[in-house]
This record gives C-alpha cells, sequence and structure tokens, in this order.
C-alpha cells in the first residue's frame, strides 16, 4: 500500500484525484492538503463536494512547510499553480516521494519557455532534466522508470494523441502545418470565480491566439510546427479539438486507419473510431480519449474529445501512476 498527498485537492482535478485514489486498492490518502491562505483549509473534502459525503470525509490541511508530510507519504499530487508546483516539487522529490505534477512547471526543458509563457524564471533545470512527460500512450517506458512526471495539459493531450500517430508513420505533409481548432469547457479555468469564467458570462470565444502556452508544448513534444486556436465554450467540462491537416500524396484513408491501429491497438484508455467522429458526451466523466477522421484528396480531418478533467488531467495522471508501480493501467479509472 502507497500512502500519497494531494496538494491542490479542493479544486476540480484534485477532488478527481481524490476520488480516483479512494477507489484505489493500492493507495491510501494520507492528506489532503490546500495552501496555507486558502479559504478551503479546515474544512472538509466533502463540504466542498457532497458527492463525498460518506465517502471522503477527510480535512483539507493547510500546508506551509512541505517537509511536513514528505517522509510521511511515497507519492505527491500536485494539483497546483505552476509556480507553486515549481517550488514544491523540488522539496518532495529531494525527500524520496514520486511526484505527479499536474501543473506545466516541468513540462517542458527549455527555461526560456517558462519566462515567456508562465511569467517565472525556472531555478530547477536539473529536475527538468530528470522529468518525464507523462503522455501515458507514447511514454510508457519512461514513465515507469520516472521520479518526477509532468502531466500535459489538457488541449496538449488531445491534439499529440490524434497527432502523433501520424507523425510518427511519416503521413503529413509537413509544407502545410496542421491547424488545432479547440474548444474546452470553463472548468479547464478552474475553480477559482472569475468574472471571465462564470458561466453566466461565458460565450463561445477565441482566446489567446498565436499566444497560447500550450501551442510551444505542443510543437515541442510533437516534433512539428502547429497553428493552435483555443476556445472557451460555454458548458462545464470537456474538450472538442477539430484539427485540420494536408498528408503526403497518395496516402490513403486506408494507411491513416492503419496508423491509428498501430498505435492504440493495445491502448485501453483511447477509442479510435472506424467510421464517423467523435461528440463529447461520449467522454464526459470518462478517462477516455475518443478519436475519429475524415480523409478528402489530400485534406485530413481528425476529431479529438476527452474530459479536460480526466484525461486532460486527473486520469491521466493515474494511469501515469498504475504504469510506474507496475499496477493494471486501468486500475481505478474504468
Amino acid at each position: 500500500m502507497l500512502n500519497t498527498l494531494i496538494v491542490g485537492a479542493s479544486g476540480y482535478a484534485g477532488v478527481e484525484l481524490a476520488t480516483f485514489l479512494n477507489r484505489h486498492p493500492h493507495m491510501n490518502i494520507t492528506a489532503l492538503a490546500v495552501s496555507a491562505q486558502s479559504p478551503d483549509a479546515g474544512k472538509l473534502l466533502s463540504d466542498l463536494h457532497p458527492q463525498l459525503k460518506g465517502v471522503i470525509d477527510l480535512p483539507l490541511q493547510p500546508l506551509s512547510d512541505p517537509a511536513e508530510y514528505a517522509d510521511k507519504v511515497d507519492v505527491v499530487f500536485l494539483a497546483t499553480a505552476h509556480e507553486v508546483s515549481h517550488d514544491l516539487a523540488p522539496e518532495f522529490l529531494k525527500a524520496g516521494c514520486v511526484v505527479f505534477d499536474l501543473s506545466g512547471a516541468f513540462r517542458v526543458n527549455d527555461e526560456n519557455f517558462f519566462t515567456e509563457y508562465y511569467g517565472f524564471s525556472h531555478q530547477h533545470q536539473q529536475w527538468l532534466d530528470k522529468a518525464v512527460y507523462g503522455l501515458a500512450e507514447w511514454q510508457h517506458d519512461k514513465i515507469k522508470e520516472a521520479q518526477l512526471i509532468a502531466v500535459p495539459g489538457c488541449y496538449p493531450t488531445a491534439a499529440q494523441l490524434a497527432l502523433k500517430p501520424l507523425v510518427s508513420a511519416d503521413l503529413l505533409n509537413n509544407a502545410q502545418w496542421p491547424v488545432i481548432n479547440a474548444t474546452s469547457g470553463v472548468s479547464g479555468a478552474g475553480r477559482k470565480a472569475s468574472m471571465n469564467t462564470s458561466f453566466c458570462e461565458v460565450s463561445l470565444k477565441a482566446y489567446n491566439l498565436f499566444a497560447h502556452r500550450h501551442q510551444p508544448e505542443i510543437a515541442a513534444h510533437l516534433g512539428v510546427p502547429v497553428i493552435f486556436n483555443p476556445h472557451l465554450g460555454n458548458f462545464p467540462r470537456g474538450i472538442l479539438e477539430t484539427i485540420t491537416c494536408r498528408v503526403k500524396a497518395g496516402v490513403t484513408r486506408e494507411d491513416v486507419a492503419q496508423a491509428f491501429q498501430n498505435a492504440y491497438h493495445d491502448k485501453p484508455l483511447v477509442r479510435v473510431y472506424p467510421q464517423g467522429v467523435p461528440e463529447l458526451k461520449a467522454v464526459v466523466g470518462l478517462p477516455f480519449c475518443d478519436i475519429g477522421f475524415a480523409i478528402q484528396g489530400e485534406h485530413l480531418i481528425i476529431v479529438a474529445v476527452e474530459d479536460n478533467l480526466l484525461k486532460g488531467a486527473s486520469s491521466q495522471a493515474i494511469q501515469c501512476l498504475n504504469i510506474r508501480f507496475g499496477f493494471p493501467e486501468t486500475q481505478s479509472l474504468i
């Protein structure tokens, strides 16, 4: 039995983590923590999320000193802001904990990336060098050996799962950059109240065009440049991405289908549609990424859907946990 700590447990991703870990037969939730300044400190998780009453009635403990927990737990999940993970992760890693970080603090091994897109100067190059990017279907062997797993962003997860099989099979015409039009529900902005993400204020809108921090994350790990157009939708959760790209002359529908088959025939949490494309309702509340496509001549359109809080965050983190410790990959997820 592994003892685990969740930091940032009161947020949307944190409560999903707690739910998965609570029913995991090999995990024990030692503590749930929030920042010392959080208004949620001292409350029960089930007070904030009533669906957990009688299930997870643990208090949200204020975290001021990582050393208070570091020698009591084997595994730490950081569902925290990027700069907070940047500071906390090395403290837990130094104590020998395995850390799964859901923030962007260790996703790209480039110090300039954090200055430009995250607004802070990265101080832990040694951990950037050691961090493994937790795109579970593509990093299985590296995750098995890692102490620090940087769980991918929600937008990059769907985009890479859709495009990596084509890049790997060398089917894309690189003269035309893939264009990723992605729409996320408002829970992707987190639980903190904001007028910009208030459900009654949100209209369907594009934002951060040519400036979203997930574009360089996608391009860095995909290995090809992309155009990324994020949108905010007035629905609670889920991501739908419509990706337009061009394949090389002579590439057929069968070639594309075979690339997806080769990549995901033994991956239980990616479902490829033989015909048609998926809808968002197919994955909300579930740990899957569903992918479908249409092709006409050299033009290929891929549709990928996922729950941004699950495959785009918490369930992928648990999937990485299962891989890391040799548990069945879908343990507690299905």
